[in-house]
């Protein structure tokens, strides 16, 4: 798989630096972009990892959390900083329902059709499903539903709710981490990891990385709009499924490999743990950003964005309570993941 990466990374990433010089089409430029970030994503996710292996268990799982979602960090901010709202919280929504439904569909299909039955830690299902209840259902539905009331709450509540919400997510990785780190041990046994690079290279390949997803980021930002014009896609369909699908993809792997590999855990952290990440930092990061940028975004999500979120996170609390997976639940999950989907397209 990752020499597959490399190769895909060696071809678009040239490809992305010639059409921009040479004035290529949208389309083009959109599809070269959207298939270089996927393996500088990749490449990002295994440095992160080297530097948290370096840095030990508790400061190496805030690493992990905090950089966990770097890629679409940087797109929205692109997106941002060119205005485009409705296309950073249609990939918010994106993450959200694809790391809840398709990356855990695809891990529950995979790792099922192996094995007849996969269990998992109910204490880290449970916390999690907690905290995307709260992310999800209070701090974007409530924002929504006041602004009925009265619409020039928008930004004022949103600010509010967001400095919440992010206390609440630094309590939940200092619970997780610290104070009752003996609650979230792993149901299956766990190789002692070895780091694949040295301290100081994965902090130059991490920075690399990072510039280089940041020029395929704007890059794709600037192509969103013709290709929306062209192809006919809503810019909502391109958020919550091009670009979230493009964010994600490294992550969409390695939930996949785990869960073949008997460990589901790790597929359910890296799913759920990432969901309940955009829903309770990265979203109230950006607001803060989008207000630095002078481009203000608030939580008010459109109802379609709000009940894929909604029905994404109650479906996933009911698959997981049980601490067990099967093959059935995966295609469970895909199924609902393409309804929405076939949803955003035609709206």
């Amino acid at each position: 798989m990752q020499r597959i990466l490399m190769i895909l990374l060696l071809i678009t990433f040239p490809l992305s630096i010639a059409g921009k010089f040479l004035g290529w089409g949208d389309i083009v430029m959109f599809a070269v972009a959207c298939l270089a970030i996927i393996p500088i994503a990749g490449i990002m996710g295994r440095a992160t990892e080297s530097i948290a292996i370096h840095s030990g268990p508790k400061i190496g799982g805030l690493m992990n959390a905090t950089f966990g979602n770097a890629v679409e960090l940087i797109i929205a901010y692109f997106a941002l900083r060119e205005g485009l709202i409705g296309v950073v919280q249609a990939s918010i929504t994106g993450s959200v329902i694809g790391n809840l439904l398709l990356v855990l569909g695809l891990s529950f299909l995979a790792g099922g059709l192996k094995y007849k039955t996969q269990t998992f830690n109910r204490s880290i299902a449970g916390t999690n499903s907690a905290m995307m209840l709260l992310g999800v259902l209070v701090a974007l539905i409530i924002p929504a539903i006041f602004h009925q009331s009265n619409p020039n709450l928008d930004m004022s509540l949103s600010i509010g709710v967001s400095i919440v919400v992010i206390v609440l997510y630094l309590l939940g990785l200092f619970f997780s981490l610290y104070t009752h780190r003996h609650l979230f041990n792993y149901t299956e046994d766990m190789e002692e990891e070895e780091a694949e690079w040295s301290l100081g290279k994965a902090v130059l390949v991490l920075a690399a990385a990072t510039a280089a997803v940041a020029f395929e980021s704007e890059l794709l930002v600037h192509t969103i709009e013709g290709v929306s014009h062209q192809l006919g896609w809503s810019e909502v369909f391109i958020g919550v499924i091009i670009v979230a699908i493009v964010g994600n993809a490294a992550e969409h792997s390695s939930a996949i490999l785990m869960a073949v590999r008997n460990k589901m855990d790790i597929a359910l952290e890296i799913a759920v743990g990432s969901s309940m990440q955009i829903a309770m930092f990265v979203t109230p990061v950006l607001v803060f950003a989008s207000i630095a940028l002078g481009n203000p975004m608030s939580l008010i999500f459109s109802w379609p964005e709000i009940a894929a979120m909604t029905l994404s996170v109650l479906l996933t609390n009911f698959l997981a309570h049980d601490g067990e997976s099967n093959w059935l639940e995966g295609a469970m999950a895909l199924g609902a993941y393409v309804i929405i989907g076939l949803g955003f397209y035609f709206l």
